[in-house]
């Protein structure tokens, strides 16, 4: 990174989805250790209902960008490869940056659609690109392709929220020949344990589908493990890092959304008390998940390890985990020897060295003099 410049990091924040809140405590924790003397930080919200705004030097809190920001838009052109604001008089320039980092959770943000823009924009941004964040979201997708790599999964079956509008009573003797109760339920394409339920016995099922429902297009239900929850940090492109693996010990009786950030007494375990053998499995296994879906940049993979057999499961990647500096992605970075400052840099650094290596590639056809300008049929 050069000294004489510092470069311009758009901090992409809020979005539409039911992680928005989260979103904006990473993004606080984001921006809190971008070092001055390298970045300039260019906070960018996007609202609730999807208003895009850039924070003004005065505005140091988040919530206020995003009730009193510039408003602007991306445009997909790359020519442009800038913010443009949306106010028609004149003084209002285009605001550059050089690189995004989106700390955007859930639906449209972290499932390949923001990834989508950006590359049409030709921006660089950390993190997974379009493929990897659409699979990353879909927890039906994502977990088949950990079946085709090898890698243990819960048993489990996805439901189209039609097929369950239409036929509920054969979802529902679907999934008891498949389980034994316990099971969960939750939506495909969600974090943060938004719309999952535990469900306990049949009468339950209905209800915990109905909720799932209001949140995705489809649904998964898996068979319930007693299990310890285990994490681990993956950080790269080519040559993907796996940290040491962490522990999660929730308070309440599964870890779900008010667990994660409502309430206190959660506790976490870095590194977590595992044999060698163990932490080696961990490792493999969340490089392993990473590659499949063609991750790059970074991605927590979350674990199951079951009590009573020690068989460990690979529940899902999320892509874009939470990055407080209290999260569990940097404290286990932090925890195998790269301080959350430095994560950043190497985040920002990989982003830049990925957005060159696209550039590399062809994506139109030379034609030879005197063709015409186009192929014949």
């Amino acid at each position: 990174m050069s000294s004489q410049k510092r470069l311009r990091i758009g901090v992409l924040f809020g979005g539409r989805s039911g992680e928005h809140e989260v979103s904006l405590a990473s993004a606080a924790s984001v921006i809190r250790a971008l070092d001055p003397e390298k970045y300039e930080a260019i906070p960018i919200g996007i609202t609730k209902d999807g208003r895009w705004l850039v924070g003004t030097g005065a505005q140091k809190m988040l919530p206020e960008v995003l009730k009193s920001g510039e408003r602007v838009s991306l445009p997909s052109d790359p020519t442009v490869a800038a913010l443009v604001p949306l106010a028609q008089s004149a003084g209002h320039p285009s605001i550059t940056v050089d690189v995004v980092f989106p700390v955007l959770h859930g639906t449209f943000g972290e499932d390949g659609t923001v990834q989508g823009l950006l590359e049409l924009a030709n921006l660089p941004y950390v993190g997974a690109g379009v493929l990897a964040s659409a699979v990353g979201m879909d927890k039906d997708v994502q977990k088949r392709l950990f079946v085709q790599e090898g890698l243990p999964v819960v048993p489990f079956i996805a439901v189209h929220r039609q097929e369950w509008e239409r036929e509920r009573a054969d979802v529902i003797r679907r999934v008891k020949k498949k389980f034994r109760f316990p099971v969960f339920v939750k939506p495909a394409t969600l974090g943060s344990s938004v719309g999952m339920t535990r469900v306990k016995a049949t009468h339950q099922l209905g209800a915990a589908i109905d909720t799932a429902a209001e949140f995705a297009l489809k649904i998964i239900v898996e068979r319930a493990v007693t299990a310890r929850e285990i994490e681990v940090s993956v950080l790269g492109n080519n040559d993907v890092r796996a940290s040491i693996p962490g522990e999660i010990l929730p308070h309440r009786e599964f870890y779900d959304y008010t667990a994660k950030y409502l309430e206190e007494g959660t506790r976490l375990l870095i590194p977590a008390p595992l044999t060698k053998k163990q932490v080696a499995t961990f490792q493999d296994y969340a490089v392993r998940a990473f590659r499949s879906i063609d991750g790059t940049g970074m991605a927590r993979c979350d674990f199951f390890l079951e009590r009573r057999t020690n068989k460990i499961f690979v529940n899902e990647l999320n892509t874009i985990p939470g990055f407080t500096s209290i999260s569990m992605y940097p404290k286990m970075w932090e925890a195998s020897g790269l301080p959350y400052p430095k994560l950043i840099d190497r985040l920002i650094e990989l982003a830049l060295e990925l957005h060159r290596e696209k550039a590399r590639t062809k994506y139109s056809i030379e034609l030879p003099a005197g063709s015409g300008g186009a192929l014949e049929a």
